[in-house]
């Protein structure tokens, strides 16, 4: 069976006790969280949300990349969030490689030169947090007064270690 029906069967269950449809579009708790796609986060729990509580933007290290940033000012302008938190974690498969690698690697396996793009591979944890952040208080669309946190998520506790 493919895990697609696997998807299916659990959704079926769980819309048998669904009740969350007539939530508002914009989230309860007006916060953005941008984190990664690493499958042992569950953002969801371990921030203590529910359904219809805040945005949850995941992508491959939790990198306020142009997409992430896209996705914030939509949550801002559009969705009435007024804070956003960032949230690395620990052995995040990210800080296992160089955009050189992963170039090297794409030409290797697929035969496309992906020329100079940026993987946004980072080395030092903390400081990955910190450079995201920045990222989002030099963003010209993103207002200076909006709260911007961030955090360290451990995946042997977790534990969820501020940044400052």
């Amino acid at each position: 069976m493919a895990e697609f029906d696997t998807f299916q069967e659990a959704n079926a269950e769980f819309t048998k006790n669904f009740g969350e449809g007539a939530l508002p579009m914009p989230p309860a708790r007006h916060v953005a969280v941008v984190t990664c796609m690493d499958a042992r986060l569950h953002p969801e729990k371990f921030l203590g949300l529910e359904i219809g509580d805040a945005h949850v933007i995941r992508n491959a290290g939790g990198r306020v990349s142009e997409d992430a940033l896209r996705s914030l000012v939509i949550s801002q302008r559009l969705l009435n969030t007024t804070e956003i938190v960032v949230i690395h974690h620990t052995d995040c498969g990210m800080v296992t490689f160089k955009n050189e690698d992963l170039r090297a690697k794409i030409q290797t396996d697929l035969g496309v030169d992906v020329g100079e793009r940026d993987f946004l591979p980072f080395t030092d944890l903390e400081q990955s947090v910190r450079d995201d952040m920045k990222t989002i208080h030099d963003s010209p669309l993103i207002p200076k007064d909006i709260p911007v946190s961030g955090a360290i998520y451990d995946v042997q506790t977790g534990k969820l270690t501020p940044v400052l």
